[in-house]
């Protein structure tokens, strides 16, 4: 006991002593391990392998090098902890699905998107981006301070210059002792153009801001979904981002689908993702898949899920966004350390505050690099200036240092004689002989006005706040001319969100859809006026037996009505469609729509609005019409509506729009028409069957419908190409359920009817190729003859090549229903935007039964006494008009 006599026990309160030292080791933890710098966007672990490999030499010009000799350079000098840790953010910043831009040029096995873990450290080469250089750029200026390393050995960078917005750009995540921060990675332009923005208007707000910076931009793609989290994190620094996998449709056969997963939401790992997946099928939580595979290569991510037959593959997707990580929430909490008073403070940061503190950062970059190259301008000023006083008095300078003893006594000489500093004394006893021929003073005097021109544009710079913030500007969109690139996540509206339409230019387009369903929005001038009987112009590049069938003109904001084969109506608006080019195929319509397998699109209505008065008047394949309010078609549901009620093996063929005063007209494949009004046709609701319109021949079946326009002729063109337009006068007006009259001279040189198109002297035609060649031929060129000729040749096709559609491009002269309404505040509907959950399934449309009686219609006979137009089949042997094959 003796030994410890004199030593002195200090009484300590455990509670105190473990708050203290738990308060110490939660800020060593935040401040530097786990939370990013918001002016580099770095953590001291990132920071310190980014300045060991520079500090190396493994820059981009230079080969690879092994990551163990980074990783020990790392421990060694400035990270006092595990190898482990070094490695794995290593790896992460070489991995192009972790970070938006990555900061390390990794060669050999860096992981996967399946989670496979990288090779050691032994195994794998890496050297710094091309970018990290931009992070790293002036970083010997004196840009930036030095801190002592852990063991006062070396000395390292606090913070680095970052030539441009780090914490932004690639994110960042992050655990600390009560706090975490997930910050998203963001678009290099994008955040670039909003820091200009700032810069130009402080004033500007964070909405204003958000405008620019649309959202984050995932490495991963994906797609957002709605902008109000985004919103909320840019005003608050944290939000919920919801974030869906990027998927399609396809189509295996007529009744079975299946589902393409090319882009999986930020940070999904792709093997466990496909094994959920397989567990909900294998417990019958999802029993409508069939097969899944993984077919991701080096080209890309492809997950297969192949549906079983008649399936709908939007609830199949629906239901795996709900239970998957197909969709996921990233919570958006952007906590980062700030610099107040020398030391580092955890806060949570918006958007402006982020770019203010990025600026301010930059600012102090431009001033201090200014300020290092305005001490060495003038440092080698001074030296010119002893240099040309040697100059100018040679002769003198020649003699003191001849008569020195010594060089120390030789520059004091030259001190005192012509009161040098001890720099331009020094100089001047360096200088070499050969720097005093003519040629060499010039030079001297050149580059001593050059430095003076420098110095005072430096300290310009440094007076002047204006041009410092110039220069960041201008530094700024030199790196996003060389690093920018596209947006890789796109946003989407949530349901209930402000429309975008106010956003969307108005102009007129062209829509084309094809016989396996893929649609495209062109400009309208993607055509021109070409001469009858040209070849035409290829109008996309379509898979394998796929061809043109539809083509219509209308506008951006105009209402896309979409009728299917099953009687089932869908809406969209035209923006909504995605623009392509004209070779490109497309996008598949039940990507848009929630189409059942084998539901296909017959007739696309694209109209200004829903207004009262105003009907659709539809007729199927078997000869059946019926005309049904519009306002009836006002609602939007995700699942489609029923727009008419079919019998057994029957089909929706064409629908129209009209004011309910209309003559319509009929035509079947086999070259029959009849006219009659719409009056003849009472009006019913859309869950009824209709009535009969035309009767036919067993082999025929009705082919299309038009509405009459008064000064209007019909076109008809075949399937071969042949085409002729007839007065409507010489299509006299009948009663429904007749067999109307002849229209059109079929033979196997014409071929049966392809489509019909009411046309005005002035318009022009687009005709459509099964191959998907489009012609586009003025109305004028095409002569006017009876209703019993064959026609003249309209388009030449290739062997095995038919006409499927036309389409006429309006001119104002004709007014065409489908595109006439005209819409005010009373009859401008803007509900059809609003989707009634509980109405999803419209189970009304199963079941009304309340028009069955219009059944006692089908058995109308009332025309059965108008045999007078059979007489018109003598005609079929008429040659008067074959003489326009002349014409060919």
């Amino acid at each position: 006991m003796a030994e410890y006599v004199e030593q002195k026990i200090i009484p300590v309160d455990i509670e105190a002593e473990m708050k203290k030292s738990f308060i110490d080791y939660a800020m060593s933890v935040i401040v530097d391990r786990a939370l990013p710098d918001v002016r580099d966007g770095l953590k001291p672990v990132h920071r310190r392998i980014l300045y060991s490999m520079y500090t190396q030499g493994f820059t981009p010009d230079k080969s690879y090098r092994k990551c163990a000799t980074t990783v020990g350079d790392v421990l060694g000098r400035f990270h006092p902890h595990g190898d482990a840790a070094v490695y794995e953010s290593l790896v992460r910043m070489a991995q192009d699905w972790s970070l938006r831009y990555p900061l390390i040029d990794g060669h050999g096995n860096f992981g996967s998107v399946d989670g496979d873990p990288p090779a050691a450290y032994r195994y794998t080469e890496s050297r710094l981006q091309k970018m990290s250089m931009e992070i790293l750029q002036d970083i010997n200026k004196e840009t930036v301070d030095f801190k002592p390393n852990f063991d006062d050995h070396e000395m390292e960078p606090v913070v680095m210059p970052s030539k441009f917005p780090n914490l932004l750009v690639n994110g960042s995540v992050g655990i600390a002792v009560g706090m975490a921060t997930n910050i998203p990675p963001h678009n290099l332009c994008e955040v670039i153009d909003g820091i200009s923005k700032v810069i130009d208007n402080p004033e500007i707000t964070i909405d204003e801001l958000s405008v620019i910076i649309k959202g984050p931009d995932f490495p991963t793609g994906a797609t957002i979904v709605g902008r109000q989290g985004i919103r909320q994190a840019y005003r608050t620094g944290r939000g919920r981002i919801v974030v869906r996998a990027v998927t399609e449709i396809e189509e295996i056969t007529p009744n079975k689908q299946k589902i393409i997963v090319n882009e999986l939401p930020y940070q999904v790992n792709k093997a466990r993702l496909v094994e959920k997946i397989a567990n909900l099928v294998k417990d019958k939580k999802i029993d409508q898949i069939s097969d899944l595979r993984d077919e991701s290569d080096r080209d890309g991510m492809r997950i297969v899920i192949e549906l079983k037959r008649d399936v709908n593959a939007n609830i199949v997707l629906n239901q795996l966004y709900k239970n998957t990580q197909l969709q996921e929430t990233f919570w958006v909490n952007m906590i980062a350390l700030v610099p107040v008073n020398n030391k580092f403070e955890p806060r949570i940061l918006n958007l402006r505050n982020t770019i203010d503190y990025y600026i301010d950062h930059q600012k102090e970059i431009i001033k201090r690099r200014t300020q290092f190259e305005l001490n060495k301008a003038e440092a080698r000023a001074h030296i010119l200036e002893g240099l040309k006083i040697a100059v100018d008095n040679l002769d003198e300078v020649i003699k003191i240092i001849r008569a020195s003893k010594t060089e120390n006594l030789a520059k004091e000489k030259l001190m005192e004689v012509f009161a040098l500093s001890v720099k331009q004394s020094q100089a001047i006893v360096d200088m070499r002989l050969g720097r005093l021929t003519g040629l060499e003073i010039e030079k001297l005097e050149n580059e001593y006005n050059e430095i003076m021109k420098k110095i005072k544009y430096l300290k310009e710079i440094l007076e002047n706040e204006y041009m410092v913030l110039n220069i960041v500007k201008d530094e700024l969109n030199k790196t996003k001319e060389k690093y920018g690139d596209v947006r890789k996540s796109q946003i989407i509206a949530e349901e209930g969100e402000i429309d975008i339409e106010d956003l969307i230019e108005e102009k007129d387009v062209v829509l084309t859809m094809t016989h396996f369903g893929y649609i495209k929005r062109l400009p309208i001038d993607t055509y021109k006026s070409q001469k009858r009987g040209g070849k035409g112009v290829a109008a996309l590049s379509t898979r394998e037996e796929d061809f043109v069938e539809d083509i219509y003109i209308t506008s951006t904001h105009d209402f896309i009505l979409f009728f299917t084969n099953t009687g089932r109506m869908y809406k969209l608006k035209a923006y909504q469609i995605p623009e392509a080019g004209r070779q490109a195929k497309g996008t598949a319509i039940v990507n848009l729509l929630t189409l059942s397998p084998g539901e296909k699109i017959t007739t696309i209505i694209p109209i200004n609005c829903f207004k009262k008065g105003m009907y659709l008047f539809m007729a199927t394949k078997k000869g059946m019409v019926k005309k049904t309010d519009l306002m009836e078609y006002e609602n939007k549901r995700r699942y489609g509506i029923n727009a008419i009620n079919l019998r057994e093996g029957d089909e929706l063929i064409k629908v129209k729009l009209t004011d309910g005063t209309k003559d319509i007209i009929l035509v079947t494949k086999n070259g029959h028409s009849i006219r009659f009004n719409e009056s003849e046709v009472r009006i019913v609701s859309r869950n009824s069957i209709g009535v009969l319109g035309v009767k036919m021949k067993e082999n025929d079946y009705l082919l299309t419908m038009a509405s009459y326009i008064e000064d209007a002729t019909m076109l008809i063109v075949t399937e071969n190409g042949y085409g002729k337009r007839t007065s409507l006068s010489e299509y006299r007006k009948q009663s429904r359920n007749g067999k109307g009259v002849f229209a059109h001279k079929i033979t196997e040189k014409t071929g049966k009817i392809a489509d019909i198109k009411l046309v005005n002297e002035n318009d022009d035609i687009l005709l459509i190729s099964s191959d998907g060649t489009i012609i586009r031929v003025k109305v004028s060129e095409i002569n006017i003859t009876s209703r019993k000729t064959q026609g003249v040749i309209l388009m030449r096709l290739s062997q095995d090549d038919i006409v499927v559609s036309i389409a006429r491009i309006e001119n104002e002269d004709i007014e065409d229903e489908e595109n006439t309404i005209e819409c005010d505040n009373n009859g401008l509907i803007e509900k059809a935007d609003e989707i009634d959950e509980a109405d999803e399934i419209d189970e009304a449309d199963e079941t009304d039964e309340a028009d069955e009686t219009d059944e006692a219609d089908e058995t109308d006979e009332i025309d059965e006494t108008d045999e007078t137009d059979e007489t018109d089949e003598a005609d079929e042997t008429d040659e008067t008009d074959e003489t326009d094959e002349a014409d060919e």
